[in-house]
């Protein structure tokens, strides 16, 4: 008689850490697909996004939750995402606390520690030092030193989620802290994000790139309409709202350039992820104080 087959482990991984120290990549890097946007603004993760990791052979499977960075609430949108926050660290089974190497262990390290410390959950906390391709050794052993002493955290990972340094450990790691479940999605499946809201996603990545200041955190990207013209084109309808005139005056740009910019890089992500031809229509329009709108943002998934 065979050997039992050993039992699949399956979890959810929370993913903590200040605005724009390396969250979104990382999934992504996990994932081995573009799960997640990136930017070098902070704030860019709104929603809780899941992204899926399952093992060649199905023997495990990571849902990465990649979280808003903890942050101070300022409004009803920024009020919705650090809760967010704090509910999928108390659900997770395993809290990857991310550190930008760079930067070193600084106060809103400590504090997000802290948080972790006085939280309900028990889980392990693994720190994933992230950009260490941008410091020479010494600096590399200094900032680990210091993230091995906070309380909070049981294990160190050194990584690049850009390069993919030390990612495969912190997979084998990952995996090894699962529980002993099914598979909780199919194994083919990379995220459970509605196909709207990845689109518009990818759209408002270029937005983020484009501006700055205030207007980033202004900005959210509405699909309302997707389907396959007669000419086989995928067209894709999406919404641009700012809070002011002077915003959409700003996403326009003189004579539409920055609006035609912003399509332009955007059209061709929408075509790596459709897989087929992109017909792109946005329209830049005003919505003042979007993000008090409670039932605006419900509608938009941001819980």
């Amino acid at each position: 008689m065979p050997p039992p087959e050993p039992p699949t482990r399956a979890g959810f991984v929370g993913l903590a850490g200040r605005p724009n120290v390396g969250k979104s990549t990382l999934v992504n890097a996990i994932v081995g697909a573009k799960v997640a946007i990136t930017s070098d603004r902070p704030q860019t993760t709104r929603r809780a996004i899941r992204g899926v990791a399952t093992a060649p052979d199905s023997s495990w499977q990571l849902v990465l939750i990649d979280l808003p960075g903890v942050q101070k609430p300022r409004d009803v949108l920024t009020e919705r995402m650090q809760a967010r926050v704090e509910h999928e660290l108390a659900d997770a089974d395993v809290v990857v606390m991310v550190v930008n190497a760079e930067q070193g262990i600084g106060p809103g390290d400590r504090f997000i520690a802290t948080t972790l410390l006085g939280a309900d959950a028990t889980a392990p906390v693994i720190c994933a030092v992230n950009k260490i391709d941008r410091l020479k050794p010494p600096q590399t052993v200094e900032v680990l030193a210091a993230a091995a002493e906070l309380e909070v955290v049981d294990e160190v990972f050194p990584i690049s989620a850009r390069d993919g340094t030390g990612i495969e450990p912190l997979i084998a790691r990952l995996a090894e802290l699962m529980p002993e479940s099914p598979l909780l999605y199919p194994p083919g499946d990379s995220s459970d994000q509605p196909s709207g809201v990845h689109l518009a996603e990818l759209i408002r990545e270029q937005v983020l790139r484009r501006t700055y200041q205030e207007l980033p955190h202004a900005v959210e990207v509405e699909v309302v309409a997707v389907g396959e013209r007669d000419d086989g084109l995928i067209e894709i309808r999406a919404d641009v709202w700012a809070e002011s005139d002077s915003q959409k005056a700003i996403l326009v740009g003189k004579g539409g350039q920055m609006i035609r910019s912003i399509g332009s890089a955007a059209r061709k992500e929408l075509e790596g992820d459709v897989g087929a031809k992109v017909f792109l229509d946005l329209q830049v329009k005003v919505r003042e104080r979007w993000r008090r709108d409670e039932g605006l943002l419900d509608r938009l998934g941001i819980d």
